[in-house]
């Protein structure tokens, strides 16, 4: 323990492996992977160490790129193979679906996969819009199947600390700002020719791939509750099809008086940071979206921090405090997808609406502020 402030904080906390453990009479849940992106590979390893789960199949455009895609990582020779999605759709021993297709062709495959009662994995962005999102939301109600985004840092032992001293007012108090960011600089191949700088394809750019991410930060420390107004700054880099490179934003909080700002970005260095400011407590993370580490994750946390007398120094120092994890944190997002799936197949439970609620009022911020970017930058009242 290390004194923190007036109060004691453990600097290290570990998430027991014990409660990741499966009965070996246990079916896992079988996911079918839906496209063969890059993000694929990460996610089929995910699946693959997650203990509730296996991956079953894999489908894409034609059946050479689901061999090639099964090759390249190492699949075992028993697993399914499909030169069309449809055809993975039929398959009736697949479970749950990974879709990371393209945001255009989310709608279509999203409620597609909702029909045929496929449990529902879906890469962000979740939709071109929240009308299209709407869509799919009321497909996998109506089928009664889990939705998740493939968000994978909510899902990180981390973030469930961190939220909990966000929480505790004495130590931390009311939020009063937030500052997130997510970049990467392209490299001039990605910026001609990948998927997400193609009008077609992805039309989101960066504020739909990165922006996701930052949007997400922010309505998780405000626990879901949508902003009164969003407003766009001018500082918006487009390529030469328009789609949006690199962009900012504000939002404020009537109610609480709290104003959040955004910085997403293909042309700017690597940045994942979180910057929660509140009454009483400040909570900063580096690598929020991807930790530096596999097995644990950082974040500083500083709780009643005044200027000593004649302000020569600080009377306390931030706590770099350690959050261990038996599984990365992309599998801990499998394991706990496949639990929720598990209790509706096993258990008649209902799908946990938490998910789509959280993807939604993402959605509808990330509309927000491609609507005051369209608008000059006007502000956009929610």
């Amino acid at each position: 323990m290390r004194v923190c402030g007036d109060f004691q904080l453990p600097l290290h906390f570990n998430c027991s492996e014990k409660k990741f453990q499966m009965a070996k009479d246990e079916i896992p849940v079988r996911f079918g992977i839906m496209g063969c992106a890059e993000i694929a590979r990460k996610v089929s390893r995910a699946i693959r160490l997650s203990p509730n789960s296996t991956l079953y199949a894999v489908a894409s455009r034609s059946f050479e790129k689901a061999r090639e895609f099964a090759l390249q990582n190492n699949l075992p020779d028993d697993i399914k193979l499909y030169g069309d999605y449809t055809e993975l759709l039929e398959d009736p021993f697949v479970d749950a679906v990974y879709l990371p297709l393209p945001t255009s062709l989310h709608l279509k495959w999203a409620v597609k996969s909702a029909q045929k009662r496929k449990h529902l994995l879906l890469e962000k962005p979740t939709a071109l819009d929240v009308k299209e999102l709407d869509e799919v939301l009321e497909a996998c109600e109506a089928n009664g199947v889990q939705f998740m985004d493939a968000s994978m840092w909510y899902h990180h032992p981390r973030t469930e600390k961190m939220k909990d001293l966000l929480s505790n007012t004495e130590l931390f108090g009311l939020v009063r700002s937030i500052h997130s960011s997510s970049s990467f600089c392209g490299t001039p191949q990605f910026l001609e020719s990948n998927i997400r700088v193609k009008q077609d394809l992805d039309a989101l750019g960066a504020l739909g791939d990165t922006g996701w991410y930052c949007i997400g930060a922010i309505l998780w420390a405000m626990d879901q509750k949508l902003p009164t107004t969003v407003t766009a700054l001018p500082t918006v880099a487009r390529n030469s099809a328009g789609v949006i490179l690199s962009c900012s934003a504000s939002l404020h909080w009537d109610d609480e008086q709290t104003v959040a700002t955004f910085f997403c970005s293909f042309i700017s260095h690597e940045t994942m940071d979180l910057l929660v400011s509140g009454s009483n407590g400040t909570l900063w993370v580096e690598d929020f979206i991807i930790p530096y580490g596999e097995n644990s994750a950082e974040f500083s946390f500083t709780t009643g921090a005044r200027f000593l007398d004649l302000h020569v120094g600080w009377n306390v120092k931030p706590q770099e405090i350690r959050v261990d994890t038996p599984l990365p944190q992309e599998s801990m997002m499998i394991q706990e997808f496949s639990g929720l799936v598990k209790g509706i197949k096993e258990q008649g439970s209902s799908p946990d609406g938490r998910w789509s609620c959280t993807s939604r009022v993402t959605q509808l911020v990330l509309d927000a502020v491609r609507k005051s970017i369209e608008n000059f930058f006007e502000p956009v009242y929610m």
